[in-house]
Order: structure tokens, then sequence, then C-alpha cells
């Protein structure tokens, strides 16, 4: 059953592939897989190529794969070991999830217009049935915009991002030039 729900959610990423991201296997691994997110543009990781990592369990969709990221980044929902703080990936996983189906519609379609995604932005939904992998990539894109200060893995990261942004920005923006542009 996995490889099977992996292959469809290949097929579907790779004939509409989100916008300024993109996912596939390693080799022939099925159940690894590496994706390329760009920095959003008006952000402190604009112009940076982040490489994220997605181990798929035997058991998916059942449980949620591991998505790390590979490329250093300064965010306060980012670890140094690429550990993601996202509820999709946790406490909110659902092997039914799909935007139309998510208890985070609501919230998913609130965040979008919020960083201007829906009319055209950085990344593009057009408020469809999405897989997964597609969502994943999404809110990973969304989180790079707009991070979540109050659920952070980085406490240190979010305690800046509160109380002094433009030293946040600019920490942010020097590790987007230093490991995420060539």
């Amino acid at each position: 059953m996995a490889s099977k729900r992996i292959l469809k959610e290949l097929k579907d990423l790779q004939k509409d592939p989100p916008t300024s991201c993109s996912a596939g296997p390693v080799a022939e691994d099925m159940f690894h897989w590496q994706a390329t997110i760009m920095g959003p543009p008006d952000s402190p990781y604009a112009g940076g190529v982040f490489l994220v990592t997605i181990h798929f369990p035997p058991d998916y969709p059942f449980k949620p794969p591991k998505v790390a990221f590979r490329t250093k980044v300064f965010h306060p929902n980012i670890n140094s070991n690429g550990s993601i703080c996202l509820d999709i990936l946790k406490e909110q996983w659902s092997p039914a999830l799909t935007i139309s189906k998510s208890p985070l519609n609501l919230t998913m379609h609130r965040t979008l217009d919020s960083i201007n995604l829906v009319n055209g932005g950085y990344c593009n939904l057009n408020f469809r049935n999405c897989t997964f992998m597609e969502m994943v990539l999404l809110s990973i894109c969304s989180l790079l915009t707009d991070p979540n200060p109050d659920d952070p893995l980085v406490p240190e990261i979010a305690h800046m991002y509160k109380t002094d942004r433009s030293k946040y920005e600019g920490t942010a923006r020097s590790w987007t030039q230093k490991y995420a542009m060539g």
C-alpha cells in the first residue's frame, strides 16, 4: 500500500508541481525523496535553495514521513539537525490528509491568504485537492515566510524573532547566503 500511495503522490506532483518547490525519489528508492524549496521572496531566505529529505515509513500513509532540512537554516521552527516543527508532520497527521479533507483546511487557507499565495504568489495551490507532499512543501514555504515563534524548536531564535526582528532577519539572511546560495 505504501509504495502505491507514494507513487500516486509522485505522479500528482510531476503532473502539477507547486511553484518554487520540487520533490522526488533519490535514485530508485521510492521511500527516500529529496525536495528543493526556493526561499520565498520578501523573506530573509530569498534567493536561497533549501534541500529537504523525506523518508517514508513502510506503513505510510498510516504513519507520517520524516521530513528534515539538509541545508542549514536560521529559523525558530527548524533546529540544527534540520528537524521541522510542523503540526501536519506530528499531531495533525492523518492518512487522508489533503487540503480539502484536512481539519487544517481553514487554517491553511488563512495562512495562504496571509502570504499572498492564493493570488499567484510564491506557491500556487489553486484551491484543489492536493497530495500530502504538496501540503508539506506548501506548509514549509509558509513557515519560511511566517515563522511560529510561539511553538519553537529553538527558543533562543524565537526570542530574537519576537524581540529584535532586524537582528533575526539579518542573521537568517546571512545564513541563507552562507549555506543556501551556491
